[in-house]
């Protein structure tokens, strides 16, 4: 069981360390064109044509009144 166990923690990390980390760039939008986005980004050597992005808005409050 012990050996299980071990082999289990070894297979973990050995899985992990193999993962590709995140680059986190902060930007600005600069433009919206129909489906295409224009940014300027702090530290963008960090990425390269092709690279996949995430992109998280900012969200605005919702203000109702009576």
């Amino acid at each position: 069981m012990k050996k299980l166990v071990i082999a289990a923690m070894v297979a973990a990390f050995v899985m992990s360390s193999s993962m590709v980390m995140a680059a986190s760039v902060k930007c600005t939008v600069d433009s919206v064109d129909g489906d295409k986005v224009t940014m300027t980004c702090a530290k963008a050597d960090k990425l390269k044509a092709g690279d996949k992005v995430k992109v998280k808005g900012s969200k605005k409050a919702a203000y109702e009144g009576c």
